[in-house]
């Protein structure tokens, strides 16, 4: 369903796909059911899903989305219905200029993306990793579900509460992390309060890796 709810649940799903030995894994960018594409609370929710989704192993914007149409066989009963325009200029010209930003990003990342993808192959290594994945001896990471490692270098905290902008992302102990926003250091083993207005959300990458998104997360 089209629901904060549901889209947190997506998150803990695809880290335990992973470990599952699952590494082939994507949701519904905005969920499937209930997203009236009028509806500007839908909107930011799409938003959240989409910046979310960029970040997963397969990224895909899906859903049978309203208003929709009824379709009339040729004996006048109902059997099925369409859904709404889904593509993403169909969300207003500011929205379309936020998720094409993020289909840039996610080609910025071709490379390291399929370097993940051989590495899921050829090991079975989840491409959408807890933090305790890679940071097992940090007890923090162990409770941790609503963000995770995208490979071993890009740490992902989706904002996935309504009309919040920011949120809480703790950084795993035993290495510093560059904001991938505005390029500045972070020690890890903290909490830290995150800003991230809806143009954007909080990407940390491990220092001295896949510095190339310094910056385009900010845009």
């Amino acid at each position: 369903m089209s629901t904060y709810e549901d889209f947190r649940r997506q998150i803990c799903a695809g880290i335990h796909m992973g470990l599952c030995g699952i590494p082939w894994w994507t949701t519904d960018i905005g969920g499937f059911h209930g997203g009236n594409i009028h509806d500007e609370g839908f909107k930011e929710l799409l938003i959240r899903w989409f910046q979310f989704g960029t970040f997963c192993p397969v990224m895909r914007m899906h859903g049978c989305r309203l208003p929709g149409e009824e379709i009339v066989n040729q004996a006048g009963e109902v059997r099925e219905w369409t859904g709404a325009e889904n593509e993403v200029w169909s969300y207003g010209e500011e929205n379309e200029e936020i998720m094409v930003k993020f289909i840039r990003i996610r080609e910025l990342m071709r490379d390291y993306t399929r370097s993940l993808m051989r590495e899921a192959h050829e090991t079975g290594a989840p491409v959408m990793r807890a933090l305790f994945y890679e940071f097992p001896e940090d007890a923090v990471c162990w409770e941790i579900r609503d963000a995770y490692m995208f490979g071993p270098d890009i740490l992902v905290a989706p904002v996935c509460y309504e009309n919040a902008r920011g949120r809480k992302v703790y950084l795993p102990a035993g290495v510093s992390f560059v904001h991938a926003g505005s390029g500045e250091t972070y020690e890890g083993g903290k909490w830290y309060d995150v800003e991230a207005d809806i143009r954007t959300l909080p990407i940390f990458l491990r220092e001295g890796r896949q510095e190339y998104l310094v910056g385009e997360i900010g845009k």
